[in-house]
């Protein structure tokens, strides 16, 4: 795993500063610690920092092919570069190196773009042909790893794994986009398709951009999709057999590796199930790692049952969950503002796993894989009202019923009703979009100001959603919000997090359950083999019976965060008074500071629970500080 970085002139001829490109790689260090590299040649400029995981001693980049006429800088690895060795090699190819790099340049010369779609991996890449004086970008299916790239004045591209990479280039403009901070209010996040810097973009994940000197970059192209459409031929036994033989499949492709790896191990099902099949293949006990709290949010007792019941070298931490120290290191970690509190202890629980190995493997995915959230359950549910309802009916009653039941953060989960009357007075998309909103329209047309509504220019956040699920290529609602959690939800939020915490302790971390031939198995699954009454993930939870116990598997599902709310009513109650006075909320006019002065009174005195809008403001403040602000720029 690595960080790359590289420029593109206009012309062909253009030099490129040298000191330029080091700088690039220089700001991703943290990603690549054991070696770096630049290439420069008139037109292009390529550059490399190393995390060695697959052959640590015979692999430098930036690497050129033997003949001469590629050059790559790679971020990532390639599970079935073996395959792909070995069929290149029936093709006439010739390997000096025993990594997955040169695989990608010999498949490129070997099939040009089509390549892309034959990769099973996480990767981001940049490929120079001398021939063609051509650079090809290219990112993975759901986009594991990142790229950001700019045009800068001068018209030459500057490319680079994290925005850090981008900013020390004194040419790149920088201005915050409108657009972004809206979208950051309504999820907590910047979605792939946005940039809190302006002008800066994201490549999108399964797609490529060709370059060629003094031409525009145009759009990104797609190389691939995916189509949940149900397969009713086969029985449950015949499923729950391939279910596994696909997990099991996955888990192992992953386990390849020339460093000490381990695994992740919450006790939940994901995790426990990636553990189980790490034990089964390997002939050494498995190096697991887990974090754990003081009060309810601990899950300490379900990751020490699974590692006794596998026997796996179980290394825990018990920590202080309100770490505060942690916040601005945090933020400078994803650069853009990431109010997804879990990356608290992810950090602490990367930071564990490091101390012993390179390689760890977690359950991420698996929720948006298989229908796991309780959103999947709740989205489910809800859509068979809206099967029966005419939507005119339901406008009227639940719309009234939504703006007049009340909030009851209070009240037992059975009795917070008001979302869900909101979300059935509105058509499936608008619905997911607030489900899976952290701050609705409502809301914030109170947070934010005339001026900046007016700025916006009828932008709202959740019209992605409407887009995407629209033309989404799905048989029934439940696979059209699932396909959404793909494009959106994953590669903006789940993947980011994880890829910025680990990268930023030098661990890579490997994603099983995102398998291309795992998803593109349960995008094939049937409605009831998703969500069957009040369980997500039915099929992948049926198939590991036997292997895990029911008491894991059918547990309620617990988050990965922190007790934000509780941090505002205490240690943070003081700084969330002062966010209504800080240079960035109140000066920059964009937010109602009435609305925001009564959220912390309401909240500190526990009349409201407001704890994660507030958590978004600390970090928006201290992201758009660091950004913008002269004086806490990064250099």
């Amino acid at each position: 795993m690595c960080g790359i970085a590289g420029i593109y002139a206009a012309h062909p001829d253009q030099e490129i500063a040298r000191a330029r490109l080091a700088a690039m790689v220089e700001a991703q260090r943290h990603r690549g610690p054991d070696g770096s590299g630049l290439w420069q040649a008139p037109g292009v400029a390529l550059g490399h920092c190393r995390l060695a995981v697959i052959d640590p001693l015979g692999s430098p980049q930036p690497l050129h092919a033997a003949t001469g006429d590629l050059t790559i800088t790679f971020n990532g690895e390639i599970y079935n570069f073996a395959v792909l060795r070995k069929d290149l090699i029936a093709k006439g190819h010739h390997f000096h190196t025993l990594g997955d790099t040169e695989v990608i340049v010999n498949g490129y010369r070997q099939w040009g773009v089509g390549l892309l779609a034959r990769l099973s991996g996480m990767f981001a890449f940049a490929l120079y042909d001398h021939r063609d004086k051509r650079l090809l970008l290219a990112r993975d299916r759901l986009g594991v790893k990142p790229l950001h790239y700019a045009v800068l004045p001068n018209g030459s591209l500057a490319f680079a794994s994290e925005l850090k990479g981008l900013l020390v280039d004194a040419d790149l403009p920088r201005r915050p986009s409108l657009h972004a901070i809206e979208d950051f209010f309504t999820f907590g996040y910047v979605p792939d398709d946005s940039c809190f810097v302006a002008d800066v973009h994201k490549l999108p994940a399964g797609s490529y951009l060709l370059l060629d000197h003094g031409k525009s970059p145009g759009r990104p192209m797609t190389y691939w999709d995916i189509e949940f459409v149900p397969d009713e031929s086969m029985s449950s036994a015949e499923l729950e057999s391939r279910c596994r033989d696909h997990v099991r499949q996955a888990v192992r492709s992953r386990m390849v590796a020339d460093v000490p790896l381990g695994a992740f191990l919450s006790g939940g099902v994901d995790s426990s199930a990636v553990v189980a099949f790490m034990a089964e293949a390997s002939p050494q006990p498995v190096e697991s790692f887990s974090i754990g709290f003081e009060g309810p949010l601990d899950e300490t007792r379900y990751a020490d049952h699974v590692a006794e019941l596998f026997q796996t070298h179980h290394h825990s931490r018990r920590v202080n969950v309100a770490d505060f120290r942690l916040i601005d290191p945090l933020v400078a970690m994803f650069d853009e503002p990431f109010a997804d509190a879990s990356a608290l202890p992810l950090l602490r629980l990367c930071q564990l796993a490091r101390e012993r190995v390179t390689v760890a493997l977690s359950g991420d995915g698996a929720d948006e894989v298989f229908a796991g959230y309780r959103r999947h359950v709740f989205f489910d549910r809800e859509e068979a009202v809206r099967t029966i309802l005419p939507q005119a009916a339901r406008r009227t009653v639940f719309g009234w019923l939504g703006r007049h039941y009340p909030k009851a953060d209070w009240a037992p989960r059975w009795l917070r009703a008001k979302a869900t009357f909101q979300a059935l007075a509105h058509d499936s998309a608008e619905a997911y979009a607030r489900a899976v909103a952290i701050l609705t329209p409502e809301i914030r047309q109170r947070l934010f100001t005339d001026r900046f509504r007016a700025q916006l220019d009828g932008y709202r956040a959740e019209d992605r959603y409407l887009r995407v699920m629209s033309s989404a290529p799905a048989a029934d609602a439940l696979g059209r919000a699932q396909y959404a959690d793909l494009k959106i939800w994953l590669p903006g939020d789940i993947l980011t997090k994880v890829d910025r915490v680990s990268m930023s302790q030098g661990l890579e971390v490997r994603e099983p359950m995102l398998d291309a031939d795992l998803l593109a198995f349960a995008a094939r699954l049937k409605r009831r083999d998703r969500v069957r009454g009040r369980q997500g993930k039915s099929l992948m939870k049926r198939s590991l019976a036997g292997m895990l116990p029911d008491a894991l598997l059918y547990r309620p599902k617990m988050g990965f965060v922190g007790p934000i709310s509780d941090w505002f009513r205490g240690a943070l109650a003081d700084r969330a008074a002062q966010l209504c006075r800080s240079e960035v909320i109140a000066g920059s006019g964009w937010f109602s500071l009435p609305f925001l002065e009564s959220c912390v009174q309401d909240h500190r005195a526990g009349r409201a629970d407001h704890g994660r809008l507030l958590w978004q403001l600390l970090m928006f403040d201290r992201a758009f500080s660091r950004l913008f602000m002269t004086d806490n720029a990064p250099q």
